[in-house]
């Protein structure tokens, strides 16, 4: 199989950048959907769509907030009717996964603009689709990745820090996935295998994460753009998105999926917040040792992100729910196929009760 290594056209970053954003998409044509949920559109949708309505004729549309088939569909056929030139898709991962799937059955291009640095969503050339009730269903695959991918650093600082610490734990499976695959010799998600670039890459977002995400994360709270927060940004979104896209997936986000499969309150949590445990997890299918593991919830703890299953809101969870979780995240087409020995649904299991109980002791040790 070839060796496939794929990026976005172009990626900006910087502060204030929305106020001159519509210098770099002239070229796409004048007929724009603006898409964002109510929220977005009050916080800088509407903003933006002000600074770029002298150039750009806009139609402006409502996200509904889920990635589904349903509201793909519904809004390919507004495109449709405004025979756009491009779409622009703004705010948080499931909406920018939706307007790159609008993009795609309209064949134009796409201009990804989110306002958080929560999820490596915005530089893949895939969509994670949801059913309407929020369970995953499938992943779209595209033959280009987004045309444009903007980050307004003035715009994330302003953000919750909780969804920097989200994007922070999403971008820290990427260099563990990382190896599981290059061990394996697995797939990536761009449908090859990975490339030296993809991997150095993995490995330069572990770095910057570990050295610069407490420094973000401060940062953040008081709303300041700092060094660390643009360090933080670029790797939460660029190098998280290149490193999992071209080094590939393998438990943690497996995992993740699988949580899908129960029901409660871990839904109220983040991608990333899901995915934390799904990494602390696969590091303990893997038998890494106490100071790996203890380097990572040193990490997370900083970050407040969940690392018990109480504060995953599934300490009352059987093992039979628990069985539907490693049953969901083992099922064929999973990324769990690329870590390098099989994994079975009850393993899953163990090793999520496992994280549970090193986390535990670890917060026990350091109080």
């Amino acid at each position: 199989m070839d060796k496939i290594f794929v990026s976005p056209s172009r990626y900006i970053q910087g502060k204030d950048l929305m106020h001159h954003a519509g210098q770099y998409m002239e070229h796409f044509g004048k007929q724009v959907i603006v898409l964002a949920d109510e929220f977005v559109q009050d916080l800088a949708a509407n903003t933006l769509i002000e600074t770029l309505s002298d150039t750009f004729t806009i139609t402006k549309v409502t996200f509904n907030g889920e990635c589904s088939m349903k509201e793909i569909n519904r809004i390919s056929e507004i495109a449709k009717e405004k025979s756009v030139d491009f779409v622009l898709g703004m705010g948080a991962g499931k909406a920018l996964d939706t307007a790159k799937a609008v993009a795609d059955n309209m064949k134009v291009p796409v201009v990804v603009f989110p306002t958080l640095a929560s999820t490596d969503a915005p530089t893949s050339g895939l969509s994670v689709v949801y059913t309407e009730d929020g369970a995953f269903e499938q992943y779209l695959f595209y033959k280009k990745n987004p045309d444009l991918v903007l980050m307004d650093t003035k715009i994330i600082a302003g953000a919750p820090a909780r969804m920097l610490a989200s994007g922070i734990s999403d971008a820290m499976a990427t260099l563990v996935e990382a190896r599981a695959v290059k061990q394996k010799n697995g797939n990536t998600m761009s449908g090859g295998k990975a490339t030296i670039a993809g991997y150095a890459i993995a490995e330069k977002c572990e770095e910057v994460l570990f050295d610069y995400g407490v420094l973000a994360y401060e940062s953040n709270k008081h709303k300041v753009v700092t060094p660390a927060l643009e360090a933080i940004v670029e790797a939460n979104t660029l190098l998280s998105g290149l490193g999992f896209e071209d080094s590939g997936l393998a438990a943690a986000h497996a995992i993740h999926n699988g949580f899908t499969a129960v029901d409660g309150d871990i839904h109220h949590l983040s991608h990333g917040e899901k995915v934390a445990y799904g990494t602390l997890t696969q590091l303990v299918l893997e038998n890494k040792t106490i100071k790996e593991i203890d380097r990572y919830l040193e990490m997370y703890v900083a970050l407040d992100l969940p690392v018990t299953l109480e504060q995953m809101h599934l300490e009352d969870k059987s093992y039979e729910e628990l069985l539907a979780v490693g049953k969901s995240a083992t099922k064929e087409g999973e990324t769990m196929s690329n870590m390098p020995f099989t994994v079975t649904p009850e393993d899953v299991v163990e090793a999520i009760r496992a994280v549970d109980v090193y986390a535990k002791a670890y917060l026990k040790r350091t109080k």
